[in-house]
């Protein structure tokens, strides 16, 4: 088996990246730990596991266009209304009212260096027995 463990993610500050994922998103923070040297290692993630996100301070001009015009990531929950509350009360940027769609409740907001992401609740399964 096969897994992607983690991802790098551009933030211009190390703690402003940890409010953001933490706060707003709801995610937990793995690892953060500073090495000889000064060097901070900073790993966010969902509190379930799955693929996390390396944060990794830089003053690029690439923070929040690493996926150019189109969606970086895709949050999903299985709580539309209240995840999106929660994102809502600590000043996430939706670019839309929630729609929708055959795959689920959908609705596209910014981070705070204006990278796109979906955040989505997939429809109930229908026709499985319990």
């Amino acid at each position: 088996m096969i897994r992607l463990q983690n991802a790098t993610y551009l933030v211009r500050d190390l703690d402003d990246g940890i409010r953001f994922f933490v706060d707003a998103l709801g995610f937990v923070v793995r690892q953060d730990e500073t090495f000889d040297g000064g060097w901070r290692r900073v790993v966010v993630g969902p509190a379930d596991g799955g693929t996390g996100f390396v944060l990794v301070p830089t003053a690029t001009e690439q923070i929040g266009r690493q996926a150019g015009e189109d969606v970086a990531f895709f949050l999903e929950t299985d709580d539309f209304m209240a995840q999106h509350k929660r994102m809502l009360e600590f000043g996430i940027v939706f670019r839309e009212e929630p729609r929708h769609e055959a795959y689920g409740t959908v609705a596209l907001f910014e981070d705070p260096a204006g990278m796109l992401w979906d955040l989505i609740e997939p429809p109930p399964l229908s026709g499985v027995a319990s």
